[in-house]
């Protein structure tokens, strides 16, 4: 098996955006600019609820998106792209048209 080029761009960027669905959850996002989890799920009808919370958590640590929790009963999330997450929209588009 290869080796990962060491500091390699490509790679780097697959490391964020690898995953079953994060591609999608941020195509989401760049269409839906705030979504509540909720939201979320009903779009990715077949990501699982636990499937979904990790990689949104992963998203978050990796400085993609930003997670806000409103103090309501039961409590509210929601969750929108950082600057950082909203720089991925001509891959995640370019992956959109390569998939069409």
């Amino acid at each position: 098996m290869a080796k990962p080029i060491k500091n390699c761009p490509i790679d780097q960027t697959l490391q964020v955006i690898s995953g079953k669905w994060k591609a999608v959850i941020i195509h989401v996002l760049l269409e839906n600019p705030v979504c509540r989890f909720s939201e979320l799920q009903a779009r990715l009808k077949n990501c699982s609820r636990r499937m979904l919370a990790l990689q949104l958590k992963e998203l978050e640590r990796d400085g993609i998106l930003t997670k806000r929790v409103y103090p309501t009963v039961p409590a509210t999330t929601d969750y929108s792209l950082t600057e950082r997450g909203k720089q991925l929209k001509p891959i995640i588009d370019s992956m959109q048209s390569w998939g069409e």
